[in-house]
C-alpha cells in the first residue's frame, strides 16, 4: 500500500498533484455542463461537437509552444499564469449567468480561453512531476496524477449533472471557480529552487530571437521523435485516439437524452462510470513498483477503451451503458497513465518538454475528431458515429502495434 502512494511522501508533489486535480475537475464539470447547456439550447449534435473543437483546438496551435517553453522556462511561473486565466474565464462565465446575459457564442469562448491554457501548460505540468520525483518514481507520479485526473473524471461530471439538475448551470460555475482558485493556491506552495529547472538557454527568449529559437528548436524535437520509434509509436497511438475515441465525451449528454431518456443527473453518473473504471485502473497501475512493460498496458488499454466505445454505441439500456463506459475507462487508464510515462522515460533530460509538447500536439486531433463526429452524428445519428469511430480506430491501432514492435518490448529508461 505504502508503495502506491510513495510520491506523495514528497511535499511538493501533494501540493502540484491538489493543482492538477482542481484542473481536472473544473474541465470535467464544463465539459458537461456546456455539452448539456448546448444540446438542451440547440437539439444539434454539430453544435455539440463544436464544444470539443473549441476546448481542444487550442492543442493543436499552443501545444509545440508550451512544450518549448517546458524545456527553458520556469515550469511553476507557466501554470501559475495558466491557473489565472482558467479561474478568470471561469469568474466571467458566473456573472454573465448571473445577471442572465449568457449567449450561445459566450459558451464557445468559454471553453476556448481555459483550453489555450491547458495547451501550454500541460507539458509545463508532466515535466513538473519529472523534476519533483526524478526517474526512480516517476510512473508512481504520473500513475497517482492520472488517478487524480480520473477521480475528478468521475466527481466533475457527476456534480456537474447534480448542480444542473438542483441549481442550475449558474451553480455549477460558482462551484467549478471556487475549485479552481484552491488550485492556483497550491501550485503557489510548491517550493522549486531556481537550480530545480534548466535555464541553459533561457537569453534565447530575448525579443529578436524568440521565434527562430522556437523553430530550431521545435525542428530538433521533430528529428528526435522520428529516430526513436518509442516515442514515435506512442505519437501516432495518440493522434489516432484523440481523433477517433475521446470525441465521445461529448456525446453522452445527446446519448443520455435521445437514446437512454435520462435526465441531467442520470447523465452525471452514466459519465462518472468512466472516469470510475479509469481510477480502478490508474489505481492498479500505481500500486506496481516496478514495471518493464509500459507499452503494453499504453497498447491493450487503447484497444480495451476502443472495444467499449464500440460496443457503447450499441446500446441502448442504460445500465448496459454504465458498465461499457467502466471498461471504457479501464482501458483509457493504461492509455493515458503509459502515454507520458513512456515519453519521459525514454526522451533524454532536454528534450522532455518538446517531447511532451508533440504528444500535446498529437491530443490536439481531438478537435478535427470532434466536428467529423458532430458532421456524421447529423448523417447517421450519434450512435453509428461512434461505432464507425470505434471500428476505424480498433483497425488502426491495432496495425500500429503490430507495425512498431518497440511499444511492446523492454522500456529502458534514458538518464
Amino acid at each position: 500500500m505504502m508503495s502506491t502512494f510513495s510520491a506523495f511522501t514528497n511535499l511538493n508533489f501533494r501540493f502540484c498533484w491538489a493543482s492538477n486535480i482542481s484542473l481536472y475537475i473544473s474541465r470535467w464539470m464544463q465539459m458537461t455542463t456546456l455539452s448539456w447547456f448546448v444540446f438542451d439550447q440547440t437539439e444539434s449534435a454539430f453544435m455539440v461537437s463544436l464544444i470539443g473543437f473549441f476546448g481542444l483546438a487550442p492543442l493543436m496551435f499552443f501545444g509545440l509552444f508550451g512544450g518549448v517553453i517546458a524545456d527553458f522556462l520556469n515550469k511553476k511561473v507557466l501554470i501559475i499564469i495558466s491557473q489565472i486565466i482558467t479561474f478568470s474565464g471561469a469568474a466571467v462565465m458566473t456573472f454573465l449567468l448571473l445577471f442572465d446575459l449568457l449567449q450561445l457564442w459566450h459558451v464557445y469562448v468559454a471553453i476556448f480561453v481555459p483550453g489555450v491554457s491547458w495547451a501550454l501548460d500541460m507539458p509545463s505540468r508532466r515535466a513538473l512531476v519529472m523534476d519533483i520525483l526524478g526517474p526512480d518514481r516517476i510512473t508512481n507520479g504520473i500513475s497517482l496524477d492520472a488517478v487524480g485526473m480520473h477521480t475528478s473524471k468521475m466527481i466533475g461530471p457527476a456534480t456537474a449533472g447534480a448542480l444542473i439538475a438542483f441549481t442550475g448551470v449558474l451553480g455549477t460555475y460558482v462551484f467549478m471557480s471556487v475549485i479552481i482558485f484552491v488550485g492556483t493556491v497550491s501550485i503557489f506552495q510548491v517550493n522549486m529552487n531556481q537550480d530545480d529547472f534548466d535555464q541553459r538557454n533561457k537569453n534565447h527568449f530575448s525579443v529578436l530571437s524568440a521565434i527562430k529559437f522556437f523553430f530550431i528548436e521545435l525542428g530538433d524535437a521533430f528529428k528526435y521523435a522520428l529516430n526513436n520509434q518509442t516515442i514515435f509509436a506512442v505519437l501516432v497511438i495518440t493522434f489516432f485516439m484523440n481523433l477517433l475515441l475521446f470525441p465521445y465525451m461529448q456525446m453522452v449528454s445527446i446519448i443520455s437524452k435521445e437514446v437512454l431518456y435520462v435526465g441531467p443527473l442520470l447523465m452525471g453518473i452514466l459519465m462518472a462510470s468512466d472516469g470510475f473504471g479509469a481510477l480502478i485502473g490508474s489505481t492498479a497501475l500505481a500500486s506496481k513498483s516496478k514495471m518493464e512493460f509500459h507499452g503494453r498496458y499504453y497498447l491493450y488499454g487503447s484497444i480495451l477503451s476502443l472495444s467499449g466505445l464500440l460496443l457503447f454505441g450499441i446500446s441502448d439500456i442504460y445500465f448496459i451503458s454504465m458498465i461499457l463506459l467502466f471498461a471504457l475507462g479501464l482501458g483509457t487508464s493504461g492509455f493515458g497513465t503509459m502515454q507520458s510515462v513512456i515519453v519521459l522515460l525514454v526522451s533524454k533530460k532536454e528534450f522532455r518538454g518538446r517531447c511532451m509538447g508533440l504528444v500535446t500536439l498529437c491530443i490536439g486531433a481531438a478537435p478535427v475528431g470532434s466536428i467529423i463526429l458532430g458532421l456524421s452524428s447529423e448523417m447517421f445519428s450519434t450512435s453509428n458515429a461512434l461505432i464507425i469511430n470505434s471500428a476505424i480506430g480498433l483497425v488502426l491501432v491495432i496495425i500500429s502495434g503490430y507495425k512498431m514492435t518497440s511499444i511492446r518490448g523492454r522500456i529502458i529508461p534514458d538518464n
